[in-house]
């Protein structure tokens, strides 16, 4: 199993949003690193679900219930999409000033390649940021 972070702008599609949805495609992404991290993921494999632009935190984890497959909203082709499922919020929200004040999580893609839209999380890093967040187990 593999862990990941995908991003997304509350006003555009928030925690909220994905909460009444239950199910969704993550699509649009134009991005070939991020394009091929979504190629990496596997079923049941968590994704953090992290909002940007002015909130900057973690607020939830979701799940691949379908792995990459065509976009199309993509006219080249090239790029494709997985579906994601919401399984939990964070009862504590992780913001990004919180994540780059922990050296043991400074080496993450969140703090070094901000604008990666979805990027892994390692192991040790996916159970600091539940512990911190209050998920258990």
């Amino acid at each position: 199993m593999a862990y990941w972070l995908v991003k997304s702008e509350p006003g555009h599609w928030s925690w909220d949003d994905q909460v009444k949805s239950g199910t969704t495609h993550w699509d649009g992404v134009r991005n070939y690193q991020a394009a091929n991290n979504m190629k990496a993921m596997a079923l049941g494999d968590p994704v953090f679900f992290y909002h940007s632009v002015n909130e900057k935190r973690i607020v939830g984890i979701v799940e691949v219930v379908r792995t990459y497959y065509p976009d199309p909203s993509d006219p080249s082709g090239r790029f494709g999409m997985v579906d994601l499922k919401a399984v939990r919020p964070l009862p504590t929200p992780i913001s990004l000033d919180r994540i780059k004040a922990d050296p043991r999580l400074n080496h993450l893609a969140l703090v070094r390649q901000s604008r990666l839209s979805v990027m892994p999380v390692d192991d040790r890093a996916w159970g600091l940021i539940t512990a911190l967040g209050g998920v258990s187990g």
